[in-house]
């Protein structure tokens, strides 16, 4: 039996494994499955957001939960993000201090958001306290302005008071038993401290106990790879890392992006894509992979008497997907050029055909078959791309891994179980065969993770 981990000073035992649950929504039999297969092998920690499918994959972990022992099982989740949904509703209460940050991407910590995401979180995942719940990259507010001028010490004292009044808020919903344990998500907690929108674990802290002198600011989330190793090694935070200054302060350490890094300007998927001898698959093969997809949108025109999005989206996947040049072209460009005009098209099409007949059994059908579709574009795309794989397995042997015969995934994974202070890596499995790779890494023998880490790289400054 796997040995749980203290997430900080909680009194939460975590597994070293979490589920995240980023692309995964309520509807998709094999995701549901995955879930129940982690459960079932002894995960205890999901994580989800507000924002992850807009809102379908916190409906996908509390139904999942309501037919098992909810005892032990640990759920964190995050609030923040303003898309789909949760703009049609910014969009009529105006919320104050809101980033806008681009179109269909606003983004708010402000308590009166905060409430209405804390409720809906609740609805979603049926349950009546969450036990973790973070602040989803606040770092909006920093990137934004930067965007613009260059950032001042004025504008990071602004930051940190946004962020204290959130916590605020946070803590009253603790009193409320609404929540357990609050804490923040951010991408930039790895970054040098030299760096203009870096965000500091220590002066958040500060930020806490400006609130109470027992506040339940105990969890922060970052991301955590190969390549992206600043949480491990950078120091910014009084002269110690984040793992060696929330080991020290009783701050659970959850890790997330462990397969997907962003080195060289590129997005590096650190997994194998095909097995030694196949052939990656082709144009027909791709079409047959949106089929399904491509079918259901007919169903909105011919038994809904909606349009569809331009062509289709099955259609417009199967023209622009082979014109890409990798998965990670793929992962920079689908979120501003598929996703957002996805978001946007469904919205209106909710407004213009709600109440109309079979509208919502289409809807509901729509969002598990379009993350399938997504799933499969990145099986397309990514099956080209084993030589990728192969060189990092090379550069893992330099930097001094003992030859293996596993997956460069759990490769990879087993490199930031062994680092001190990390309470516990999330690993995007939705599938039931990827849950039994990423747990898998749990029970491999322990590597010098540190010293890899150094010798694979400093941080990516852009992480």
């Amino acid at each position: 039996m796997t040995a749980l981990r203290p997430l900080g000073a909680t009194g939460l035992e975590c597994h070293p494994l979490g589920f995240g649950c980023y692309r995964v929504a309520d509807g998709n039999a094999v995701q549901a499955d995955a879930l129940a297969a982690y459960l079932d092998r002894g995960g205890n920690l999901i994580d989800t957001s507000a924002n992850y499918m807009d809102g379908d994959s916190e409906t996908l972990v509390g139904r999942t939960l309501q037919n098992r022992p909810r005892g032990g099982v640990i759920i964190v989740t995050k609030g923040g993000y303003i898309q789909g949904r949760n703009l049609a509703l910014a969009q009529q209460r105006n919320f104050p201090e809101v980033v806008k940050y681009a179109d269909g991407l606003w983004h708010s910590i402000h308590p009166e958001f905060l409430e209405t995401q804390v409720q809906l979180s609740s609805e979603r995942l049926q349950t009546d306290c969450i036990d973790v719940y973070l602040l989803h990259n606040p770092e909006y507010y920093l990137e934004d302005i930067a965007r613009h001028r260059p950032l001042t010490a004025a504008d990071h004292d602004e930051f940190y008071r946004r962020v204290g009044e959130a916590l605020r808020f946070l803590e009253s919903q603790v009193a409320k038993g609404r929540i357990r344990w609050y804490g923040v998500s951010s991408n930039n907690y790895a970054l040098a401290e030299a760096a203009p929108a870096h965000t500091s674990v220590a002066r958040t802290l500060a930020a806490a106990e400006a609130v109470s002198a027992n506040h339940h600011f105990r969890v922060v989330q970052l991301p955590l790879n190969l390549y992206e190793s600043g949480g491990a090694l950078e120091r910014n935070n009084g002269g110690k890392t984040v793992l060696e200054f929330c080991r020290e302060k009783g701050i659970g350490v959850l890790a997330n992006r462990p397969l997907n890094a962003y080195h060289g300007g590129c997005l590096v998927r650190l997994a194998d894509f095909r097995a030694p001898g196949s052939k990656p698959p082709d144009r027909d093969d791709l079409r047959r992979m949106l089929r399904p997809l491509a079918e259901h949108e007919q169903k909105l025109a011919l038994d809904v008497g909606g349009e569809l999005m331009g062509p289709g989206i099955a259609n417009s996947l199967l023209e622009i997907v082979p014109q890409l040049r990798s998965l990670a072209h793929w992962e920079q460009t689908a979120g501003p050029y598929v996703i957002r005009p996805i978001q946007e098209w469904l919205q209106q099409s909710r407004k213009n055909l709600s109440g109309r007949p079979g509208w919502e059994a289409w809807q509901n059908q729509f969002i598990p078959l379009i993350n399938a579709a997504f799933d499969n574009v990145q099986r397309y795309l990514s099956a080209s791309q084993q030589e990728s794989s192969d060189a990092v397995r090379v550069q893992l042997a330099q930097a001094g891994y003992p030859p293996s015969g596993e997956s460069l995934s759990r490769l990879a994974l087993n490199v930031l179980l062994g680092l001190d202070g990390l309470s516990a890596v999330l690993a995007g499995m939705r599938r039931a065969e990827y849950v039994e790779d990423a747990l898998g890494a749990v029970a491999m023998e322990r590597v010098d993770s540190r010293e890899i880490l150094k010798r694979l790289g400093t941080t990516d400054e852009h992480g």
